[in-house]
C-alpha cells in the first residue's frame, strides 16, 4: 500500500512565503511523477504544480513565477515552495503522485490535504 503523507501549510501574510513537503512510502519500485494540486472554497480542485521523474514541470499560470516544485525521486519526496503568496492562493494543497510498485502495477494517490491560508 503507497501512502502519501503532507507537512508544511499554515496561514501566512499577503507577500508571503510557505514550504509544503509530500513523502511517499509503501510498496514503491518508481515514481514517475509528484506535485501538488489546489483547491480552493467552492471550486474544483486544480493543478499548482507537478515534475515528472524525467525532470519535466508543469505550472499553473496563476502560480509561475512564485511557486517552484522539487521532486526527489530517490527519497520519494516533493516539495512546493510558494513565494509573494496572494489571498487567491488560499485553499487546500493536495500532494499527488503516480507510479509503479515493486510489482510491476501502477499507482496513484493523493495526500490528505493540508490548509493554506493568505490573508490580506
Amino acid at each position: 500500500q503507497v501512502q502519501l503523507v503532507e507537512s508544511g501549510g499554515g496561514v501566512v501574510q499577503a507577500g508571503g512565503s510557505l514550504r509544503l513537503s509530500c513523502s511517499a512510502s509503501g510498496s514503491i519500485a518508481s515514481v514517475n511523477s509528484m506535485g501538488w494540486y489546489r483547491q480552493a472554497p467552492g471550486k474544483q480542485r486544480e493543478l499548482a504544480a507537478t515534475m515528472s521523474s524525467g525532470g519535466a514541470v508543469n505550472y499553473a499560470e496563476s502560480v509561475k513565477g512564485r511557486f517552484t516544485v522539487n521532486v526527489d525521486n530517490a527519497a520519494r519526496t516533493t516539495t512546493l515552495q510558494m513565494n509573494s503568496l496572494k489571498p487567491e492562493d488560499t485553499g487546500v494543497y493536495y500532494c499527488t503522485a503516480i507510479g509503479t510498485t515493486d510489482r510491476g502495477t501502477f499507482w496513484s494517490r493523493w495526500g490528505q490535504g493540508t490548509q493554506v491560508t493568505v490573508s490580506s
